[in-house]
């Protein structure tokens, strides 16, 4: 039976798709309006680097109220809230606990990606903020006219729009969306209808601060709504999002401020820069290995791995839609670098098969298909088992919010965020990129560019090299 071939576009493709993913990766997609930056793609460069590489700092929070008005069931909740807080963030190398019998939770955590100024204060701010959302009628803050809180409040997200408002005024810059639980869309909608023939107004507040108050020209009946505000960058409207998708503290959190201090890195401030310039060396030298062994199929594994790389770094920066980013340590680079390894041993593998199948007798297409798939259920085998050890170290290291850590705290109790949890998610994603790259991509470039003439020959692909 005649063996099928892949199109000779099909190498041209991938390629194309593995450098336009490796560029934005690493590079991202911006723009700018005027002064506002308008990240559209996350990029290597918003990594949030672990304590052990980049330092971080250590606050002291208690409670705004007397020793005698706080329970522990208080103290509880407000630590599950800064927990919450940090890891919307995209925060996962921290360490909170609480102590009852003083009522203080202390928080560590490392700096943000764009942190230059190594403020501590600055860092802390908003993690202790009550952050109650209200909408009341009228366009200021009153108690007794709220409609509901930020309880209500299915979901909040920031983002940067360019649009007409109902009012036919023109506005453009960063935005809070907000989608409503049904409780709240019902009010909302007879608010608004009510509003509407009056050109009244709802004032959406944030602690009794006025965020907004739009004037209602229509009835909102979707139960979605928008917060506005020409003072929002995209860090304090990602900020408010996040600190409503956490909800509201029990009580306000102030920071001692003598026990305020700076984590230095325990690895030294030049750690990062050693790290990437060895990191590309040692991937450089591979790919070359590679080239040098198998020929072409080095080409094409040294492609995948580019790719796979690029997607892990993708992964952990937040590049894609819906995900907050993740925090780098030491531990999660060597599971990057352990998932590489993964993805050059694949390779390997069918590599290895290929040239059996040369010893054989095959021609060239039928000893790469043959190749490949005498060698899948060996690599599916070895990545299957890799994705269930990082799982249970995740769900057994990861922090709170993520349902894997639900179902193994069953088992194991309480866990801790940070190294071992960085390890696992890079070494999952890793594997993930390297059975998209490594295994499907790698086999369609690999019989695609064995399509082409020129290089229709035997031992580019591992068989004898005739003279």
């Amino acid at each position: 039976m005649k063996n099928k071939r892949a199109s000779k576009v099909t190498f041209f493709v991938i390629l194309a798709l593995i450098l336009l993913l490796t560029y934005t990766a690493f590079f991202g997609v911006q723009d700018y309006y005027g002064d506002i930056r308008n990240v559209k793609i996350k990029s290597a460069a918003d990594i949030r680097w672990g304590i052990d590489i980049r330092g971080g700092v250590e606050a002291v929070f208690a409670p705004d109220l007397l020793q005698s008005d706080i329970s522990d069931e208080d103290m509880e909740a407000a630590q599950a809230i800064i927990d919450t807080r940090l890891v919307n963030q995209g925060i996962t190398d921290y360490e909170i606990y609480t102590d009852k019998e003083n009522n203080q939770i202390v928080v560590r955590f490392p700096w943000a990606a764009d942190d230059d100024s190594f403020d501590p204060a600055q860092a802390v701010a908003g993690l202790g903020e009550t952050a109650e959302l209200t909408f009341c009628k009228g366009s200021t803050y009153d108690a007794n006219a709220v409609l509901f809180t930020g309880k209500h409040v299915s979901k909040a997200t920031a983002s940067y729009v360019s649009t007409q408002m109902k009012d036919g005024s023109e506005y453009s810059g960063y935005v809070v969306n907000l989608e409503l639980d049904e409780t709240a869309a019902d009010i909302f909608a007879k608010t608004t209808t009510e509003l509407a023939s009056s050109n009244g107004s709802i004032a959406i507040s944030m602690d009794g601060n006025v965020l907004s108050a739009p004037t209602v020209n229509d009835p909102i009946t979707d139960g979605h709504a928008m917060i506005t505000n020409p003072g929002f960058t995209a860090e304090t409207a990602q900020d408010l999002a996040n600190k409503i998708n956490a909800g509201a503290l029990p009580f306000s959190l102030t920071v001692d401020d003598s026990k305020l201090s700076i984590v230095s890195a325990t690895l030294g401030a030049n750690a990062l820069n050693v790290m990437v310039i060895a990191g590309a060396i040692a991937f450089g030298m591979v790919c070359l290995l590679m080239i040098l062994r198998y020929r072409l199929h080095g080409v094409v594994a040294s492609i995948a791995l580019l790719g796979q790389l690029a997607g892990s770094v993708a992964a952990i920066s937040g590049y894609f839609p819906g995900t907050s980013g993740f925090t780098l340590t030491v531990p999660g680079i060597a599971g990057i670098i352990l998932s590489i390894g993964v993805g050059v041993d694949c390779n390997v593998i069918a590599a290895e098969r290929i040239r059996d199948e040369f010893k054989n007798g095959k021609t060239i297409d039928g000893a790469i298909s043959s190749g490949f798939s005498n060698s899948l259920s060996a690599i599916i085998d070895g990545n299957v088992t890799i994705v269930i050890v990082a799982l249970v170290l995740m769900g057994s290291f990861g922090t709170s919010g993520l349902l894997i850590n639900k179902l193994f705290s069953l088992i194991f109790g309480a866990s801790i965020a940070g190294s071992i949890y960085s390890f696992g998610y890079t070494l999952l994603v890793g594997v993930i990129f390297n059975l998209i790259m490594g295994v499907l991509f790698s086999k369609w470039m690999y019989k695609s560019i064995s399509q082409f003439k020129c290089l229709r020959k035997p031992w580019l692909y591992g068989g004898v090299k005739n003279d």
